[in-house]
């Protein structure tokens, strides 16, 4: 195997991914949503909520509780604005893609009827009101300590869309519950990391290595409490794009048993 020439990498947006875990009695489930197919971007995969900072997200007065921008800048390993803006389009994002509101009252209670909101969200996604602005409105507050920082994947350099994308973690808040209101997935559920793993090795399924990676650490856990607990070492991963057999594929660590999973799942076809 040899390395593909990286050289004429394109520029890399800032994004954010949140993977919602829950409880169950078969063990912790995590949320997922089956991207339409024909999307500029993994499409027909099955991720977590997730998309691209925007600029709106920039904003230094955006209400706050939970560890500061300080904290997440040193685990994020980025400057304080930066690490702002992804924990903002975090919650900005799961609350567009899922309806998932990670935000507390002004009295410090969380919200636990997110529904009164998801008349925002077409405001949010059609970038008609910031997520500052409508914390503001609704008089609440990012709710920053309901997130973990996970994991730190960069988009391989010869990808047209490229993501510098930090993994967040983040338990369901009591009496929410994630919807499919978006047009960018045409199926969501709740299933067991193991499940979504074996659905990838059967062909059932298709996962990007950020995401099978994500699932296989999260299968780890016992309930939703060690997985928050969890002392997370986070580094920039940016798979290598290598030479195989006269074709391509991405290289990281685990990536052997990532395509032998592939390949089991989703055998090449030929005359």
């Amino acid at each position: 195997m040899t390395e593909v020439d990286q050289s004429t990498a394109r520029p890399v947006k800032d994004a954010s991914t949140v993977m919602v875990i829950r409880d169950s009695t078969a063990g912790p489930e995590v949320f997922v949503a089956r991207r339409v197919k024909g999307m500029a971007f993994a499409g027909g995969m099955t991720v977590f909520p997730g998309g691209g900072v925007d600029a709106a997200d920039d904003d230094p007065d955006l209400a706050w509780t939970g560890p500061a921008p300080t904290w997440w800048a040193e685990r994020l390993g980025c400057d304080e604005p930066r690490a702002r803006r992804l924990v903002c389009a975090a919650a900005r994002e799961t609350f567009e893609e899922c309806g998932v509101l990670l935000a507390d009252h002004l009295d410090g209670a969380a919200v636990s009827d997110a529904g009164r909101y998801h008349s925002a969200r077409a405001e949010l996604e059609a970038h008609e009101l910031s997520f500052s602005g409508f914390l503001e409105r609704e008089e609440l507050s990012l709710a920053a300590g309901r997130l973990r920082p996970f994991d730190h994947w960069i988009t391989p350099a010869v990808e047209k869309r490229r993501y510098d994308t930090r993994f967040f973690l983040a338990a369901l808040p009591g009496g929410q519950e994630p919807d499919d209101l978006t047009t960018e997935v045409d199926l969501t559920m709740w299933a067991r990391p193991v499940d979504l793993l074996a659905d990838f090795r059967t062909g059932h399924s298709m996962l990007l290595p950020p995401t099978w990676t994500q699932l296989r650490h999260l299968a780890e856990f016992a309930d939703v409490d060690s997985a928050l607990a969890a002392s997370r070492t986070i580094a920039p991963i940016q798979p290598e794009i290598i030479e195989h057999r006269g074709g391509i594929r991405v290289g990281f660590d685990g990536s052997d048993e990532y395509w032998s999973d592939y390949q089991a799942g989703h055998p090449p076809t030929g005359n």
